[in-house]
Parts: C-alpha cells; structure tokens; sequence
C-alpha cells in the first residue's frame, strides 16, 4: 500500500520551501508573491495557512486554506430585508461563525491547490482532508473551534475525484457561477468586439459609452493609489456593504500592497469626474487569463453615467487589445456580464458541519441563507 502523503503546514511566506513556486506557474494566485499580499493585507477576519504536500522529501502539491471568523463583521450585508437579515445573523453567529475554506474565498475559481502529475487527484484530496483536521487542532488551541470545512470552486469534472476520495457525506453545493468570457483568437481589437454585438447590444454600448461623457479613465500608479487611499476604501465599502451577503471585507491598505508586491501584474485604473475620483476597478493578469478583481463607486453618479456597464466594456477592451484568452468576471451581477458577453460555468463546492445534528440541517439552512438568484442570461452577439 502507498505510503501517504506527508503535510506540513505553514503560516508565513518566509518558511515555504524554495520550489514553492514550481507549482504556480500557471496560477499567480499560489504563488509566493500573492500569498505574501495575504499575508500582509488579509481581511481582519481571516487567518491564512500555506500547506505544503510532500512525497517522502519531495513537494508535490501546495494548497491554500482561510478561516474567517465571522464573529468579527459588524455586517454580512445590508441588502436584504431586516427580518431575515436579522435570522441569518442570528444562526451564522451561533452555529456557523468560524469556516475553514481549503480555497480562496476572495477569488471565483479553482484557487485551492495545485499539484505534481506523477501524483492522483485522489491522493490531494485524501491528504487536504487530514490537513484541515490538522489546522482545526491548531485553531482549537486557539480557543477557536472551527463549525464548517468547506472545500470551494471546482468544476463538474472534478466531482468523481471528491466522490473517490470519500466526500459523499460532505453536503455538495452550487452557488451563483462564475461568469467568464473566451476571446475569439481573430479578435485584435476593441472594435472587433463591437463589430460581433448585436444591433440591440451595439446600441446599449453607444449608449453607455455616451452616457460617461466627461469622466477620465486613468491608469493609477502605487503613489496615486496611496495619495486617493481613503477615497477607494469609502468607494469600495459602499458598494461591499451593499452586496447580498458578505464574509470579509478588505483591509484599507489592500490594493496599495497588491501593487507594491504584484507590481505590473496588478492594474488599477480610476474613474475621475471633474477631477475627482469618482469609480475604480482592478484586474489581475494571470498567464493568458484576466482576473476581475475589487472595484468601487459613487452610486448616484454610477447610475447616471452608466460607470459600471462601462467599466465591464473597459475590461473587455483591455484583454483584447493585450491578447488574453479569457476573462473571469467573478459572480455577482450576472445579468449585466452576461449582457456583455461573458456566459456563466456552474462551481461546485463541499462543506461538513463538525456537529453531526447541525450537519443534518446544515443543507436546509443554507439554501435558506443563500437562495437562487433568478437571473436571465443574454447573448449580445450576432
């Protein structure tokens, strides 16, 4: 019988081991640099371990975990109404407060690991799962006792693997897909993508982009982002605070540590409305794909000058002219992206109460606390 993979686990970009990044050649997200920006700007509320899986001495596979301890929120979100609101808070706080996530809960994608190819899924899997019992003891002699596992965002053809490496009594759940665009190869420009919309979709683009008339794109450098600092948080809060349901929320120095460290790989551009900073929005250059990432406005300007819409159009412009072949829009607002071209892949994730009977419950009450969003999709394109 095959020995098992050896775990070791650890809390500080300064002791991952040297070929940490042999495994994140095709993921900035596990490499040393953004784990570093965790490290150094995580949400207060979240605790980040670095996990390391070895073959004898040899490291094959890395992975990522996150506790949130939503003790720590003053809100999840304010959108919904004050009854349930008032439920949710209730029985998150009392039974569902500390989350371990073997994954990236600030990111939509496969984020959680990545490994060698002369090692099975199967064996990841079995090894993440003695890994979570591990960081559950170190958390216990913390005084903090973990309520959910949660393993997030994988595709359907990652399931069997969970399924062979025993997870069925784990609850399998779906929640809003990840929106992503694939760009055509004969696109080599902005007007490319315009030229394929629809007259109705056409349309909705001149109209979006005549309703931002007077508002300044501009490419913002680390000296920029730290001199507008207090302005990007207030922007990035209000729209945050007023999402369906929150369970983190940046630290304020944030983005001017992902650009100190990501430098060039992280792009930040502002919207400026007779000078003053009215929008943002940031990407992340990942190999060939283009992550979404935070963004921020002023809501009574964004509806009258259409900032997000146009914000979307940007991003789409962006990839095409640089040559990526896919953007990820993350969730959220599947309406809007789906009007400008991106289509939704459906995530799966799995989860396991460590109370038996709350675990009984544990799928009615999700599907209480997160249920579909109705939504129709579009098709912009000709």
């Amino acid at each position: 019988m095959k020995t098992p993979l050896s775990i070791k686990i650890y809390s500080s970009v300064t002791e991952l081991p040297a070929n940490w990044n042999d495994f994140a050649t095709e993921n900035i997200f596990m490499s040393k640099k953004y784990l570093e920006v965790l490290e150094k700007s995580a949400p207060s509320n979240m605790f980040c371990h670095f996990i390391g899986l070895f073959d004898k001495d040899k490291l094959v596979g890395i992975s990522l975990s996150q506790f949130l301890d939503l003790n720590k929120l003053e809100s999840f979100g304010e959108r919904d109404q004050c009854v349930k609101n008032a439920i949710r808070n209730t029985i998150l706080k009392r039974f569902c407060s500390h989350i371990l996530i073997i994954g990236n809960n600030m990111l939509t994608g496969e984020n959680a690991f990545s490994f060698s190819d002369t090692i099975e899924k199967v064996e990841i899997l079995l090894s993440l799962k003695t890994a979570s019992e591990k960081l559950q003891t170190i958390f216990k002699k913390r005084g903090l006792k973990v309520h959910i596992t949660t393993y997030k965002d994988f595709q359907e053809e990652e399931l069997k693997s969970f399924h062979q490496a025993g997870f069925k009594d784990y609850f399998q759940f779906s929640a809003q897909p990840n929106m992503c665009f694939d760009i055509p190869n004969h696109w080599k420009s902005e007007q490319d993508y315009i030229d394929a919309l629809s007259k109705k979709y056409r349309d909705q683009y001149k109209r979006a982009r005549k309703k931002a008339d007077g508002v300044e794109k501009r490419k913002m450098h680390l000296e920029d982002i730290i001199k507008h600092e207090d302005t990007i948080y207030d922007l990035y809060f209000h729209v945050a605070k007023n999402a369906h349901f929150n369970t983190f929320f940046l630290a304020k120095n944030h983005f001017r540590i992902f650009k100190e460290i990501l430098k060039d790989k992280f792009l930040f551009y502002g919207y400026f409305l007779d000078n003053k900073l009215i929008g943002f929005n940031t990407i992340i250059k990942n190999g060939e794909v283009m992550d979404t990432y935070f963004l921020g406005y002023d809501d009574s300007i964004q509806r009258e000058k259409m900032l997000y819409l146009n914000m979307l159009y940007d991003m789409v412009a962006y990839s095409i002219n640089k040559g990526f072949k896919e953007i990820i829009f993350a969730r959220t607002a599947l309406e809007i992206k789906s009007s400008i071209g991106a289509k939704p892949l459906k995530m799966y994730s799995f989860a396991k109460h460590s109370n038996p009977i709350a675990d009984l419950a544990f799928e009615k009450v999700y599907c209480y606390l997160e249920p579909d969003v109705e939504w129709k999709e579009r098709n912009p394109f000709k």
